[in-house]
């Protein structure tokens, strides 16, 4: 027996912004593909607060806008649209020709990972976000222990990779000259597991 498969509905990115102003809910837009956006845990929210607050708190009266999570970026290359959880860009922000809703000159791109979309947000994400021209630095930002990855833009094509483990390390924003304490980054945040006895997937078993 042959079954046939539900062909997935595609989307003029035209149709995806018109549809995006009137809809309730967040969704980003790939390769035609219009894709909700879930809610996150609490762990998450938290981290992005804390990780836009200890921004503003460091940044004021400096040329940057800071946003999180709401705020749309159009990704040229790829005629793709997301919603950084954490975005930094110089101000006034550059807006997409004709939109007054949707950037497009981030500097610093961060993602507080989620078990469904980590390795989407390590590969396809990333590889898309390597396409603006303007982007410095990309964090992805674990939620079950205080681990950040940090890429830094070295060259055409060349990414500088530096971890940062344990709530003693110190996270150095380069572009923007920031420092940033895992220990506030994770304020309040409670682990499953001991921060201590935590091993990162990418140290092996």
């Amino acid at each position: 027996m042959v079954v046939a498969m539900a062909a997935v509905k595609t989307y003029t990115a035209e149709e995806y912004l018109a549809l995006e102003v009137k809809s309730e809910t967040r969704n980003e837009y790939h390769n035609g593909e219009v894709l909700p956006m879930t809610g996150g845990t609490p762990n998450h929210n938290e981290i992005n607060a804390n990780c836009v607050f200890l921004l503003k708190m460091t940044l004021r009266q400096q040329p940057y806008c800071i946003f999180v999570t709401d705020q749309r970026l159009w990704i040229p290359e790829r005629d793709s649209y997301t919603y950084p959880d954490v975005m930094v860009t110089p101000r006034p922000a550059e807006l997409k020709p004709g939109r007054k809703d949707t950037v497009v000159n981030p500097i610093v791109l961060a993602e507080v990972l989620s078990p469904s979309t980590a390795a989407y947000d390590r590969a396809d994400k990333f590889a898309a976000y390597r396409t603006i021209a303007t982007v410095q630095e990309y964090f992805l930002i674990a939620q079950d222990q205080p681990y950040v990855e940090q890429f830094i833009k070295q060259g055409e094509h060349e990414w500088l990779f530096i971890e940062h483990q344990g709530l003693e390390s110190v996270l150095k924003v380069r572009s923007l000259s920031v420092e940033i304490a895992l220990a506030d980054l994770y304020e309040a945040i409670e682990f499953e597991t001991n921060p201590d006895q935590v091993v990162t997937a990418e140290q092996g078993d």
